[in-house]
């Protein structure tokens, strides 16, 4: 078996664990309280970014570590200080940054759950080694200090392999793939009298998923698919003009698709709606309707 076979292998009875589910219902609890608050699921989500936030915070304290351990094998006894305080900076930016990796790892479910559990379980090691590591520098053990700090960086390195299987092999937090209306032309979608009040109607119009929901006066049209990892919008509930997915909670507003709620960091498009002989009409707006709607805001 090759070096890249049991990888594969060893990624594949990670998936397959089921005793890593005891450790991620413990996970769940913390995740649950930490982001009870729509303005704290929506900061470490990344809404306010549309753009996942956890990637982005990684780098600060990889950065911060690698920097330190660069200064240990080239730096010599006078980047010490220097040395420690990098580590130092990299476990304060960790903080937040596993804040944000667990309001993510909350989203993920059956295998992807476990592959997370285990991405964080490593990089907690590393945290901790970086503790240990800032300690035994503080104390004057210089070479305890390095050794404690590489070993941190082997964990972290795992933990990152971990991450890049999650997204780019699982796909976890990439935006689902929709398909949707082309632009310009009216399409009929259903009968105004056959809608209820913030009931939403999910249909599929020349092979895109649309769903419809009436609103007081308003009658909105949507991408039945989320954009967070594709749940169906059609089955979600309506409340205080949003509606909200069924799989992950994201909320978007009916009037222009913004996010209200994540996980999603990624707007839902919106059809143009009209009535006519009866009959709920939608339509896409062309590039050159959109871009005098963002010259007017």
């Amino acid at each position: 078996m090759t070096s890249t076979e049991a990888l594969r292998e060893t990624l594949h009875r990670i998936e397959q664990a089921e005793v890593l589910d005891t450790p991620g219902r413990a996970l769940q609890a913390v995740s649950s309280r930490l982001t009870r608050s729509d303005a704290v699921k929506n900061a470490l989500s990344g809404t306010w970014l549309g753009h996942r936030l956890h990637p982005m915070l990684t780098d600060v304290p990889i950065g911060a570590w690698v920097g330190a351990a660069v200064l240990d094998l080239v730096g010599g006894r006078r980047s010490g200080t220097a040395a420690r305080r990098l580590v130092g900076l990299g476990i304060l930016a960790a903080l937040p940054t596993a804040a944000s990796g667990l309001a993510d790892w909350e989203d993920t479910h059956g295998g992807d759950q476990r592959v997370a559990t285990v991405h964080a379980g490593a990089n907690s090691v590393g945290l901790v080694l970086q503790v240990l590591s800032w300690r035994a520098r503080g104390k004057g053990h210089g070479v305890r200090g390095r050794a404690l700090s590489m070993a941190a960086l082997g964990a972290v390195t795992a933990g990152g392999y971990l991450g890049g299987h999650l997204v780019f092999n699982l796909r976890v937090g990439v935006d689902a793939e929709q398909r949707l209306l082309s632009p310009g032309s009216w399409h009929d979608a259903i009968a105004v009298n056959e809608l209820v009040d913030d009931a939403p109607h999910g249909l599929t119009i020349d092979g895109a998923p649309v769903v419809v929901v009436k609103h007081g006066d308003a009658l909105c049209a949507l991408s039945a698919i989320c954009t967070h990892a594709g749940g169906p919008l059609a089955q979600g509930a309506v409340a205080d003009g949003a509606i909200r997915c069924p799989w992950h909670g994201s909320e978007f507003s009916l009037d222009d698709g913004s996010v209200r709620r994540g996980p999603a960091t990624t707007p839902e498009c919106v059809y143009q709606t009209r009535v006519q002989d009866g009959m709920v009409q939608v339509r896409a707006r062309t590039e050159a309707e959109l871009a005098v709607d963002l010259t007017v805001v």
